[in-house]
């Protein structure tokens, strides 16, 4: 008997696991540099894409690395403790919708591309290094973070079957967690697919047109203050 064979300890597993995707790295590097909730300007994410809009690189790296170590650190625990593939299974998607629906933080999280992105790294990882490479080539050629994600979720699941047997064994309960994580991705990016197809997504390095106004915006007001 495995040490995560028990239902008990499987549930036990899947709940740290939660918890552990709950923690708001975005949140914690803002505070730790200083700067506002992320949550209060951009997009609202917070993730790592939208710290950076704060133009603070160093908290917007730090929010990247934070949120992918969660994920592959609750895959590397389940792996040294040998949990059992459907645990395996359970505590890949508990990890990651820990970080979509974290309960600190009223179950108002972010998207998950890095969360996820560290899970397969803990998985294999070449797997990891895989999808990375497809947002790489994608974000290169696009020059659109969300394109890149949906892109690199699609083909992860792909990548994990047809590998198997060369890299890794595929396990069918781990299967389905990628697939189930990958499908979920898709949807949250949603708003992005829409933007994409009318031609409205911004580039990397480029604010939204929503964005912009806000800008104009606050300079326009802060211009009325100064007056006064």
């Amino acid at each position: 008997m495995t040490t995560l064979d028990t239902p008990f300890m499987s549930l036990l597993a899947i709940a740290i696991a939660y918890l552990l995707g709950s923690i708001p790295f975005a949140i914690l590097s803002s505070h730790l540099f200083g700067l506002a909730d992320p949550r209060s300007y951009g997009s609202g994410n917070p993730g790592a894409t939208n710290v950076l809009r704060s133009g603070n690189k160093a908290a917007a790296l730090m929010t990247l690395v934070g949120d992918g170590f969660k994920g592959w650190l609750a895959v590397w625990l389940a792996i040294e403790y040998m949990a059992p593939p459907w645990t395996m299974a359970g505590v890949c998607l508990a990890v990651f919708l820990g970080h979509l629906f974290p309960v600190f933080l009223g179950f108002k999280g972010g998207k998950g591309v890095a969360t996820a992105l560290g899970v397969l790294l803990g998985i294999s990882v070449w797997l990891g290094l895989a999808t990375m490479l497809t947002w790489l080539i994608v974000a290169y050629f696009f020059r659109m973070s969300s394109a890149a994600a949906m892109a690199s979720a699609l083909f992860a699941p792909f990548y994990y079957v047809l590998a198997s047997g060369m890299v890794w064994q595929a396990q069918g309960p781990v299967t389905f967690a990628i697939s189930a994580m990958s499908l979920i991705l898709i949807y949250r990016h949603h708003a992005n697919l829409s933007r994409i197809i009318k031609g409205t997504e911004p580039k990397i390095g480029k604010k939204s047109a929503a964005e912009k106004s806000r800008t104009a915006s606050h300079k326009k007001g802060s211009g009325h203050s100064g007056k006064r």
